[in-house]
């Protein structure tokens, strides 16, 4: 696995495919610069070879050349966050591109204009890929949040650096750290699943069942599995069509012996909204016209346990509706088990949109080993996936 430590920059322009896809409100200001902070490193190390960093990204989902999709709109902030003027391209490809990048000179850096004002970069075109190689000496993947694509600046474009292309050290930790949950771990290995629907966490569940020791699930995806199991669920959230496949999820984990932990209580609501009634009762005798949106007070405590006999932790989901205050007890409870399981010793990895932004509304960031910067990349990681942006750069 090449990485930046494999090369000196000096003298060479690094064309680097970073993840700078951040928020950005009504004013077009950064909301949330994670993903540039994260960038900083790879960016540093080459600048400090004596190398140019030629910067290279998507923002949004934009329909052909859309102004509010501009990278423009960012390099005050990346200039903030690095430290050093960062000079703009009117576009990635083209004159506008190639004049900017023949003009940089060591220590300097070129953002280049979204990757997808151009349909060629997601359809993955091989002649778009190789005329944004053309900007560059050495190939940097950076981007662990696209590296599940298969697009023209993420993967197709590494066949023109079959010598000169590496992983940038977010990338590599990225990847390094889910190798710890999947390879690695020091057992007891314990992976929390949160979120809505058994169907979209089916594959995880299937691939990680003979890695781990302890499966807790939550969310709304519990009452699939309350249901399966012959409990009253009132009006809760169910997939009605996957009542067998819980049971099979459950059978399977038997066989595995891994231990499958189902909250035993829950905070339900007579409506959802953060100002409905509530109440908290068994998680199998819910009734009707009611609807579970949290755990409750004995999971919490039932979960602690488990989470701090683990050495090795994985959290991909919350455990209720965390958006609103009154059901986001048992999330932030779990945050801080998993905290205190991180500060005597275990490892701890959070991943996915909806934990990730838990993590961060709730201060835990600090508190846990690595917080995942990929949503849809992580979730592929662990259904066993090998990620094409990951494949591209280890292929001789």
């Amino acid at each position: 696995m090449k990485t930046l430590n494999d090369f000196n920059f000096e003298n060479k322009k690094a064309l680097i495919r970073v993840d700078f896809n951040v928020p950005l409100d009504s004013d077009f200001k950064v909301t949330d610069n994670t993903r540039i902070k994260s960038a900083k490193p790879s960016i540093i190390k080459i600048l400090e070879d004596g190398g140019s960093c030629i910067l290279m990204s998507h923002l949004g989902r934009p329909e052909g050349n859309e102004d509010k999709f501009s990278l423009k709109h960012i390099v005050d902030t990346v200039e903030d966050i690095l430290g050093v003027e960062v000079h703009f391209a009117s576009d990635c490809v083209g004159e506008a591109a190639s004049n900017a990048a023949n003009k940089l000179q060591p220590g300097q850096i070129l953002l280049l204009e979204n990757l997808r004002f151009h349909k060629e970069e997601k359809a993955g075109d091989e002649a778009f890929a190789k005329e944004l190689a053309s900007l560059g000496d050495i190939y940097v993947n950076d981007a662990f949040g696209t590296a599940h694509r298969s697009h023209a600046s993420t993967s197709v474009i590494a066949q023109f650096f079959p010598d000169n292309k590496c992983f940038g050290y977010l990338l590599e930790q990225e990847i390094k750290n889910i190798e710890k949950v999947m390879q690695t771990g020091e057992r007891p290995i314990c992976a929390i699943l949160g979120g809505a629907k058994v169907s979209s966490k089916i594959t995880i569940i299937d691939n990680i069942l003979d890695k781990i020791d302890h499966l807790i699930i939550g969310g709304g995806m519990t009452f699939t599995f309350v249901k399966a199991l012959g409990g009253k669920i009132g009006n809760s959230l169910v997939e009605d069509d996957k009542l067998e496949l819980a049971k099979e999820i459950l059978e399977k984990a038997k066989a595995k012996n891994v231990e499958v932990h189902l909250p035993v209580d829950a905070v339900i609501a007579d409506a959802f909204s953060n100002d409905a009634h509530t109440n908290t009762c068994e998680v199998d005798n819910i009734p009707d016209g009611w609807m579970g949106l949290d755990v409750g007070p004995n999971t919490e405590e039932l979960f602690a346990q488990v989470v701090l006999k683990s050495k090795t932790i994985l959290w991909n989901g919350p455990l209720g509706v965390f958006e609103m205050p009154n059901f986001a007890k048992g999330t932030i409870a779990l945050g801080y088990a998993i905290a205190d399981a991180t500060e005597n010793g275990a490892f701890s990895l959070v991943g996915g949109g909806d934990s990730v932004a838990a993590v961060k509304q709730f201060g835990f960031e600090e508190k846990v080993s690595y917080v995942s910067t990929g949503g849809g990349a992580m979730l592929e990681s662990l259904e066993g996936k090998t990620l094409p942006g990951i494949a591209a750069i280890l292929k001789n």
